[in-house]
């Protein structure tokens, strides 16, 4: 069965086990660590191919240039694990929170924890807090995902498919796009290099990250949903017990089962912030989410003729927004500095004319010098809902943001598969379109008995459908951050037209968003990987 842990030797295992719960279980938490260390350790952890265990024992614990045993040393040599003083603590947690009667307090109290092997659909369910988790996983877009393990590909073999009469024919599509994908990235970073040599002044650090970036980013597509990755989640009790509560009611098969692993190592670091989670409490609450759930699905499954009767061509629309935005914005403006009701002070706006709101609007944006100078708060008086049509692998990358709503269809191979140009004009596509077909097939018979765990079977480059809701203050943030030239080419799209759509109804609010990058980039790594060498070498100087 694959998602075992990885194993360890005897020395090894002697020294993680001063630092992880369990060495056994691909669920685990951290201990003993000082924070700086697990920030850097979970940061790097996106970047590599490594598990997380793997990452601490390489370039933390066994780098000399790492100086770990300064920084830890000493404080793992402590007489009682950090879990024994946990178990000790727990009745005063409890105490406090009987006492207070608050559930904030579970938010005094947190946790990082890895998940490793578990699907690049379940990471999404896992992903999906507003605040209270903080959230990374290994990178589609920066690492390769070609390996294998006991000769065999990672990707999820799910429960109830491996049951069902489909597992053959299952492993066979997956195994395909697997194959597709790993075949084609010898022959892509070849061609890649040769139609951009590397310049002189570029370091081969630099280049050679660069050109991986660009083949990941045109072939990651073709990776079906049940790819496995890692993820790496910091947050708070509070957060972490309602995460188990969606999980355990999630019908995937395959988050019951990480929620329950992911339970038991909560509870070792953060134990009565999660015991909730699965008593009768929390059970009260999954029946709610999971009934709800079953009740308006079947509710919506007489309209299921809508999505056959027109198809979606589109790639962003902007379906809402408030017509009155403008003068609700400088309402909110002046507001803190007024000592009037919220009432009196819109009936003072509507009374000037448009110059004097413009004036007002104008100065409140101010001379942004760059994209991290954000207007303030009144931005958020204005609300513009967006439908998104893209990839699976777009929405990952967007799905990031917390500060606004949005709400994803189920994954699909029935709105078609972006065909990246480069695989085209190099003469790959037949090759992809041969495995995303098989795909499809496999997905257009699994859907109709089984139609959440038929996502497993939509390659990352499936279109999906998503609305998102934003006020204008994150819709600067979202179209400035989303559209810089490193970013992925599908992404950078969007970004960039959703500012367009703002623009047409509102040009002067979307006037101030001076920081939109519309340029068009063949390398687009290049220029951050560059800005890297040069941290790396001031960090040189300073060590001498």
């Amino acid at each position: 069965m694959w998602g075992l842990a990885e194993k360890f030797s005897e020395k090894e295992s002697a020294i993680l086990s001063q630092f992880c719960t369990n060495l056994d279980s691909d669920v685990f938490a951290l201990i003993n660590l000082p924070e700086a260390v697990k920030g850097a350790l979970f940061s790097r952890y996106s970047r590599s191919p490594k598990s997380l265990r793997r990452l601490l024992l390489d370039e933390f614990i066994l780098n000399p240039e790492a100086g770990f045993n300064e920084i830890v040393g000493e404080g793992a040599r402590r007489g009682e694990s950090q879990l024994v003083a946990i178990k000790k603590a727990e009745e005063f947690y409890d105490r406090v929170l009987v006492g207070y009667g608050d559930d904030s307090v579970a938010e005094l109290g947190g946790a990082h924890l890895a998940c490793e092997n578990i699907s690049n659909l379940i990471t999404k369910a896992m992903q999906d807090s507003r605040i209270g988790i903080s959230p990374l996983e290994k990178s589609t877009r920066y690492v390769y995902f070609d390996q294998k393990t006991n000769g065999k590909y990672a990707y999820l073999r799910e429960e109830k498919i491996m049951q069902s009469k489909f597992a053959d024919e299952y492993m066979r599509v997956c195994d395909l796009l697997f194959c597709t994908y790993s075949s084609l990235i010898p022959e892509m970073a070849k061609i890649e290099q040769e139609k951009f040599p590397q310049q002189e002044g570029t370091s081969e650090r630099a280049y050679s990250s660069t050109i991986r970036a660009k083949v990941c980013d045109i072939l990651r597509g073709i990776l079906p949903a049940s790819t496995l990755t890692n993820a790496g989640f910091f947050g708070n009790g509070r957060a972490f017990e309602y995460l188990l509560v969606k999980m355990y009611a999630n019908p995937l098969s395959e988050s019951r089962t990480v929620a329950a692993k992911v339970n038991v190592e909560l509870a070792k670091v953060i134990p009565s912030f999660v015991k909730r989670a699965d008593d009768k409490y929390g059970k009260e609450a999954q029946e709610y989410l999971s009934s709800n759930r079953n009740a308006i699905a079947s509710m919506a499954s007489k309209y299921g003729a809508l999505a056959e009767a027109k198809k979606d061509e589109s790639e962003t629309t902007l379906i809402d927004f408030n017509e009155d935005a403008e003068e609700r914005i400088v309402a909110t403006i002046l507001f803190p500095h007024l000592h009037a009701e919220m009432g009196e002070v819109k009936a003072l706006v509507a009374s000037m004319d448009n110059t004097e709101k413009e004036g007002i609007m104008r100065a409140y944006m101010g001379g942004r010098k760059n994209r991290r100078q954000k207007p303030g708060r009144a931005f958020e008086s204005a609300d513009y809902t967006f439908c998104v049509t893209g990839n699976f692998g777009m929405y990952r990358d967007l799905h990031r943001h917390r500060m606004l709503t949005q709400e994803r269809q189920l994954l699909t191979t029935k709105h078609g598969f972006d065909m990246p140009q480069e695989l085209v004009d190099t003469g790959f596509e037949g090759n992809v379109k041969e495995a995303v077909a098989a795909a499809d097939l496999l997905y257009s018979k699994m859907a109709p008995e089984f139609p959440y765990e038929a996502q497993y079977m939509a390659p990352l480059g499936c279109r999906m459908r998503w609305y998102i809701k934003m006020n204008l203050r994150e819709a600067y943030h979202f179209c400035e951050l989303r559209s810089m030239r490193q970013g992925h080419a599908d992404y950078r799209k969007v970004a960039q037209d959703m500012q367009k759509l703002i623009s047409k109804v509102h040009p002067l609010l979307a006037s101030g968003m001076s920081f939109v990058d519309f340029g068009t980039y063949d390398l687009e790594r290049l220029e951050a990987e560059k800005k890297i060498d040069r941290k790396l070498e001031r960090l040189k100087k300073k060590e001498v």
